[in-house]
């Protein structure tokens, strides 16, 4: 048994080093940029290539969906930056510009969106309405984002963590705890004690 689980992680790893091998002779060229040692191991969906920024060692896990898509005369940037790991199924758009900067921890089926579907005509189904842009987003050094979470229009600081679950609407500052529907600071680093101090939001 013992030898036929190393056999199997051998044949996982080799067949997985073939499929970057051939995926990034096939890809990589196709982006505006790709840093040296990423992988990008089975996309569910990768659109509007040439706008997309990946820098290097960073890593996205099976079933990513990237989509730049232009809307209108900007330029749409998606920039996703050094040494960063995005989990399975995440779902990254931008139709201005979304940035998440170096060494950023995302877990498994994480949503980040610079737009919003469009509503305001009452007489025509959402679906037919189209999208628009809501807010830049930027996702700072060092940030830990949770599972299932939703950023929509919003920074989040440098070394901050989202909660799991946590939908971010509003900017979050550095080195702060989030969490809950809308997300709400719950924790900040306090530099004068070196330790972390949570934040009350009893009424007064």
């Amino acid at each position: 048994m013992r030898l036929k689980n190393k056999m199997y992680e051998f044949l996982n790893k080799f067949y997985r080093r073939i499929y970057l091998l051939l995926w990034g002779a096939l890809f990589k060229r196709e982006f505006n940029c790709f840093g040296k040692k990423s992988s990008i191991y089975k996309p569910r969906s990768i659109q509007g290539l040439k706008y997309i920024d990946i820098g290097s060692f960073t890593s996205l896990m099976p079933d990513a969906w990237l989509l730049a898509l232009k809307i209108d005369e900007n330029i749409p940037k998606l920039i996703i930056s050094d040494r960063c790991y995005i989990g399975h199924s995440a779902h990254i758009v931008a139709v201005k510009k979304v940035v998440i900067e170096d060494s950023v921890l995302i877990a498994d089926k994480v949503y980040i969106s610079d737009n919003l579907h469009s509503f305001d005509a009452i007489d025509i189904p959402i679906i037919e309405q189209k999208v628009k842009f809501h807010r830049e987003v930027l996702i700072k050094e060092g940030a830990w984002i949770g599972e299932n979470v939703c950023i929509i229009g919003a920074t989040v600081g440098r070394n901050s963590v989202v909660a799991a679950n946590s939908v971010v609407t509003k900017d979050v500052p550095d080195f702060c705890v989030v969490a809950g529907i809308p997300a709400k600071v719950i924790k900040c680093f306090c530099h004068e004690s070196q330790s972390w101090k949570k934040v009350s939001h009893e009424s007064k």
